[in-house]
């Protein structure tokens, strides 16, 4: 039985194995963030992706990507019926239509998954 406030959820023995490995990888990193327990980390991760899915559904129906290589993601911004550039330029994403380092554009970009990640991977820093 959860403490009161809290609730407890199920899940599959690989998909909680997978986030205590990558837990205890990253334990030191995660305590400078305030991180400093499972719960904590896994419920961190739920924040962190349920922020990306509100960006995801607000632009989502404006912004679509068209396609990402080492260096650049293109996006079509259909508000503006435009093609969009974001760079990465010092390790970290620039809009080349807004000129800004932060703007919507980037915001979308963050918010593709397989985009989020291979920038993470790269070591490309988020505002």
């Amino acid at each position: 039985m959860p403490k009161p406030g809290f609730k407890s959820i199920t899940v599959a023995e690989q998909v909680y194995d997978k986030f205590h490995e990558i837990y205890s990888e990253n334990r030191i990193a995660l305590a400078m963030k305030g991180v400093n327990s499972f719960a904590g980390y896994v419920t961190y991760k739920m924040e962190e992706m349920m922020e990306k899915d509100r960006v995801f559904a607000k632009y989502a129906p404006r912004m679509e990507r068209v396609s990402m290589d080492d260096d650049r993601v293109i996006l079509k911004d259909n508000a503006q019926d435009r093609i969009i550039e974001v760079s990465i330029e010092e390790g970290e994403p620039y809009c080349q239509f807004c000129e800004k380092w932060d703007c919507p554009h980037i915001g979308f970009v963050w918010s593709i998954p397989d985009v989020y990640e291979a920038l993470d991977a790269r070591g490309v820093k988020k505002h």
